[in-house]
């Protein structure tokens, strides 16, 4: 799975060197802000239902979309988030990438349901974010870009 370690190492391996002291900075960044992401992640999980719940509920009360599509939608976004939760633990955008943007991509327009239905989801949720209500300011800079890197992969 890809995180900021793999990434690092499988980078300087392809060209045959060890990582670099820039490369090396990169993950010790990553680890720096590894506490935030914890953060993040254990609120997310704590809140996973409810902010699935919330999400689905904004969107289609605005009445732009099938009722009928709702469960399904709503099974989505609960999966992504899981997803972002993972994320969030590994420091690295591996979990979305390799199971969620590509394949859950195709499975919803398989399903014919719209894909902006999701980004509107994602960005309702990122928007109600709330500091320190819901976590600290550095816990919502990792959740919100990894939510900013769902939409903009999914728009």
């Amino acid at each position: 799975m890809k995180s900021a370690v793999t990434t690092v190492v499988i980078s300087a391996d392809a060209v045959g060197r060890f990582p670099s002291s820039s490369d090396i900075e990169a993950v010790k960044g990553s680890f720096d802000r590894a506490p935030a992401r914890m953060e993040a992640a254990e609120k997310l999980a704590a809140n996973i239902d409810k902010v699935t719940s919330d999400a689905v509920d904004a969107i289609y009360s605005k009445g732009n979309y099938d009722q009928a599509n709702k469960d399904k939608c709503a099974r989505d976004i609960h999966h992504y988030l899981r997803l972002i939760n993972y994320c969030l633990v590994t420091g690295g955008t591996g979990p979305l990438d390799e199971w969620g943007i590509a394949g859950m991509r195709e499975v919803i327009r398989a399903q014919m349901l719209p894909t902006v239905a999701y980004v509107e989801a994602f960005a309702h949720i990122r928007d109600r974010v709330c500091i320190p209500r819901d976590m600290s300011q550095q816990a919502a800079t990792e959740f919100k870009a990894i939510l900013d890197y769902l939409i903009n992969a999914l728009s």
